[in-house]
């Protein structure tokens, strides 16, 4: 029995691409590509040098138009679509938000378009790259801990953007058991297995107290004023965004402007995951907005958190079966997604809705932060509102204990 089940979870992260230690994060990346791409390579190596000496669009320019077909296997592609994504990003928002660039040239434009169909990302910068897909080791024989870690590449603010990116993917680390809870409880809702769906719903609580703490590292590595003022404006996307109201063109791809989300944390597969499980459904605009967040997830998550949203429903499982023990498991969870939800409204209050009012006040915009981005989401959401609705729509998925059995133990 027991080795059917490690069978199972084995094929579930071949399908999902899961790694068990890692979650969706993906496992050594690299950090070349063959030779015919060393132009890409040297552009994003040295992207904040050109973007604070204003040189990222002149070079960009003269950049040779190279064919992706090169690229060979899928840890390659990921690492083209970072390079790319960071280079379009330092060239859309060189100059800040005064004069974004409307056009993609297409150098840049042609390649990115194509190697994203190939990986089914969108052609621009997402969570999945700039988090999931941009660590190395400093000691390629040591631990994934903080100090022993760095981005592959790196936009202008120093520590906060090294900091930034890195509690994030420390964050998607601390999720990777509750993944594999998930997974558990799946299976264990399939043939009504009360300890499994127990066991599974305490790996995920565990896991996303685990999340709460780890992200708890922003405080001491990103400072608020370098991320408001400059790491954000480079994670800004093209759609809902009033500095690019018509969308980015990518020349020689679209003859109309594109219209695309900027990263965000609801590009997070592992929350959307949690969701699913839980059965905590967000409506409206809010939902349409973390259904869209979907397309911005390599295909294989994405598969998981459908996969997820169309199994029996462990909310009803649990209700109908008056079980006090599994309803208090249950509830515990919500409650840890509550509260990392809390927390992260928190946190955003700090970073982006204080200096942004601070700046306002001063009657000086610092670079690239001025009003347009205070409310708004780098994906395009109304930030606080957005928040708060998916916290309090959390909070409502408790589920009111009735006097009920509790299984001996």
């Amino acid at each position: 029995m027991e080795t059917n089940y490690r069978e199972t979870l084995q094929a579930d992260f071949d399908a999902f691409d899961i790694s068990e230690e890692l979650g969706f994060i993906l496992e050594e990346p690299l950090t070349h590509l063959p030779d015919y791409y060393r132009v890409w390579l040297d552009l994003a190596n040295n992207l904040t040098h050109l973007i604070e000496s204003r040189k990222l669009r002149d070079v960009v320019h003269k950049m040779p138009i190279l064919s992706p077909h090169h690229l060979s296997n899928h840890r390659e592609l990921r690492l083209a679509h970072l390079a790319l994504g960071f280079i379009s990003m330092g060239y859309v928002w060189q100059e800040g938000q005064h004069e974004p660039a409307q056009i993609l040239p297409k150098a840049l434009a042609w390649p990115y378009w194509l190697i994203s169909r190939r990986i089914g990302l969108p052609p621009i910068l997402t969570y999945a790259d700039s988090v999931l897909a941009n660590w190395k080791l400093k000691d390629p024989t040591g631990d994934m801990e903080i100090g022993n870690m760095d981005l592959i590449f790196s936009f202008p603010g120093g520590e906060t953007c090294r900091g930034f990116f890195m509690v994030s993917l420390l964050v998607e680390m601390a999720a990777s058991s509750g993944i594999t809870g998930s997974l558990e409880v799946m299976h264990a809702v399939k043939i009504s297995d009360l300890i499994g769906i127990q066991k599974g719903l305490i790996k995920v609580t565990q896991s996303l107290k685990k999340m709460k703490e780890t992200f708890q590292l922003m405080h001491n590595h990103v400072e608020a004023n370098a991320f408001h003022g400059t790491l954000r404006i480079f994670v800004s996307g093209w759609r809902d965004n009033p500095m690019l109201p018509r969308g980015l063109l990518y020349e020689g791809v679209s003859n109309e402007p594109v219209l695309l989300s900027g990263g965000s944390a609801a590009q997070s597969s592992a929350i959307q995951c949690f969701d699913a499980l839980l059965c905590i459904q967000h409506e409206g605009e809010t939902g349409a907005f973390l259904t869209r967040m979907r397309d911005y997830m390599p295909p294989a998550h994405r598969q998981l958190i459908e996969t997820l949203s169309v199994c029996p429903s462990l909310r009803d499982f649990i209700t109908t079966c008056s079980d006090s023990d599994l309803c208090q498991a249950y509830n515990s969870c919500v409650s840890a997604l509550v509260d990392l939800r809390s927390y992260h409204l928190n946190t955003v209050a700090k970073y982006v809705t204080v200096p942004g009012n601070r700046a306002r006040a001063m009657g000086c915009p610092l670079r690239g932060a001025g009003t347009a981005l205070n409310t708004t989401g780098t994906g395009g959401s109304n930030l606080m509102v957005f928040l708060k609705t998916v916290r309090n729509t959390t909070q409502k998925a408790l589920i009111l204990e009735r006097p009920s059995t509790s299984r001996e133990t």
